[in-house]
Formats: structure tokens, sequence, C-alpha cells
């Protein structure tokens, strides 16, 4: 099984369930997911779930200078964002006890 699909499969829930925390800009939530192993994503899959999710309407951003180099752009959920999350959430917990039934059944 390739592991990488599987967290591919689950990067919008990743990446929604960071955003809840609070604010967050492209490099510092790439470093998160990485802290949390989804080190084998490239930063064009990481970006462009964030543009994708900015036209879903689930997350908003805004540009903020910074005095280290470029503009930062700061992403965070809006409240369809945090009702996504809320129902990926939901189905994510029914998907994994489906799973370990399944599991089960095989012992």
């Amino acid at each position: 099984m390739n592991e990488s699909q599987l967290r591919k499969g689950v990067l919008d829930l990743a990446v929604l369930s960071i955003l809840a925390r609070g604010e967050s800009y492209g490099y510092e939530l790439t470093q998160d997911l990485m802290a949390a192993g989804f080190d084998q994503l490239g930063d064009a899959t990481i970006y462009g779930t964030l543009r994708r999710m900015e036209q879903a309407g689930w997350v908003t951003s805004r540009l903020v200078p910074s005095s280290d180099g470029p503009a930062r752009k700061y992403h965070s959920l809006t409240r369809a964002g945090r009702a996504s999350l809320s129902d990926g959430m939901e189905r994510w917990t029914e998907l994994v006890a489906s799973l370990a039934a399944l599991m089960e059944e095989r012992r």
C-alpha cells in the first residue's frame, strides 16, 4: 500500500485541522505538516491545496509585509471551512471505525 497516496487522501483534513488552530502562512503550514508525518508532499501539492480550498470558500488569505523578505500570505478558515472540517472529521471517524471492524473480522 502506498503511504504517500494515503496521506494525500487526507491532506485536506490535515490542512483544515492545522488552520483551525489559527492562521498560518505557507511555509509554516508546510513545516507543521512535515512534523506530522506529511514529509513526502511537495510544496506544489500543499500550495495547490491551499489555492483549491480558497476557491472552494473554505480558506481566506491576506498578504502581510515581512521585514525578513517578501510579504507572507496568511491563510485562515472561513465558516464554510470549519463546517467542512467538522464534516470531514465525522466521515473520517466513521471510515476508521468501518476499517477497524473489517480488520477485526480477519483475526
